[in-house]
């Protein structure tokens, strides 16, 4: 018997339009199908009384706060109602902003909606995260010979957040999952542009995600394919296998980040280089 969706409130603060945080969010919770996400939207938040608005709006919903901030006079005051109202809070700015500092031994500015200026860059990072929102997944495969890096791999190789980080960076980047007894998109065998890349990992890993996955649904039991590790041990191996075969680079993914491999992805994507790589 298949469970109940489960439903989760999502606020998501931003002192500007909320673009970035809506996409990084949506990316987030499209690994959880069975979640049904309500998002509340509070774009534009620039002053203390706007909080305080939000904050009754937490406190009536409570859920995921996620919020884009740089003004640490309106960050302060949402990250202290949160932590009263015991809800989880977390800024999608801060850990970058942070390494920007470090590096830089400079303080910050602060400006709302910097980000946002209307150059080129800003407008390839949309079309990226555009298009690696409508690639996700397989999806649109007669369209893959536009994008710059396609990545293929088995379930629970991050795919998907390796996409967006990509795009981020201003890199069309669509991903298509390697599935037991399904064939790959015959256009993949195609596409004359695009740097595609396996990625793989250690079957444990592989097994320790998927687990994590289902944990709280009991229609998958341990004798599961997708569970088993010597299913899974199958399938990495006939990633392996394919992309050996194409001369298409191999990643293992097990002990990286998502930044460091799309970093690698990116070292490849210039260097040109399509040879096998761990």
């Amino acid at each position: 018997m298949k469970s109940e969706p489960r439903h989760l409130h999502l606020h998501l603060i931003s002192d500007a339009t909320g673009e970035t945080l809506i996409t990084v969010a949506r990316a987030a919770y499209a690994q959880y199908p069975s979640v049904s996400v309500i998002e509340h939207l509070h774009a534009m938040t620039r002053s203390p009384k706007q909080v305080e608005r939000i904050l009754d709006d937490i406190e009536r919903e409570p859920g995921i706060v996620l919020f884009t901030l740089v003004d640490r006079s309106i960050a302060d005051p949402l990250e202290d109602g949160c932590r009263l109202i015991a809800v989880p809070c977390f800024s999608v700015l801060d850990p970058v902003l942070q390494v920007f500092q470090s590096y830089l031994g400079a303080s910050r500015e602060g400006r709302a909606g910097a980000q946002h200026a209307l150059d080129g860059d800003y407008f390839r990072r949309i079309e990226a995260l555009t298009f690696a929102m409508m690639h996700d997944d397989g999806q649109l495969p007669e369209e893959l010979d536009l994008a710059e890096i396609v990545i293929i791999g088995v379930s629970r190789t991050s795919k998907t957040p390796t996409s967006i980080y990509l795009a981020n960076r201003g890199v069309r980047t669509a991903n298509i999952p390697i599935v037991p007894g399904v064939s790959l998109p015959a256009e993949l065998e195609q596409v004359t542009r695009p740097l595609i890349v396996g990625l793989v990992a250690t079957p444990d890993r592989i097994v320790q995600m998927r687990e994590n996955r289902v944990l709280a649904f009991a229609s998958l039991g341990n004798d599961d394919p997708y569970l088993d590790r010597a299913a899974v041990a199958a399938e990495i191996a006939s990633t392996r296998r394919i992309c050996a075969r194409k001369g298409w680079p191999v990643i293992d993914v097990t002990r990286r980040s998502i930044e460091e491999t799309a970093t690698a992805i990116l070292a490849l994507h210039r260097s040109g280089e399509h040879g096998r790589r761990e």
